[in-house]
């Protein structure tokens, strides 16, 4: 069973990743789009979409850690 600690450690890591993943797809695909904003602006944006993945990594990998812990079939040998 995963911790609930390490769960968060999980999601913080994988979202860093991606925050800086998603901020150098803003700054390459947004001028396609003629969407030119400052790097502060960006810097925000990919902030606030961290914090929603962080919370929803977390809620999932729990829900999927309880339903696993909460099988019968999973205490079974193999």
């Amino acid at each position: 069973m995963q911790t609930r600690k390490h769960s968060l450690l999980e999601s913080v890591v994988n979202v860093f990743i991606g925050y800086w993943v998603a901020l150098l797809s803003q700054l390459l695909i947004f001028p396609y789009f003629d969407v030119n904003l400052p790097i502060t602006d960006n810097l925000l944006i990919g902030a606030f979409f961290t914090i929603v993945s962080i919370i929803r990594s977390y809620l999932i990998r729990r829900l999927f850690n309880n339903r696993v812990n909460n099988n019968p079939i999973s205490d079974m040998p193999n």
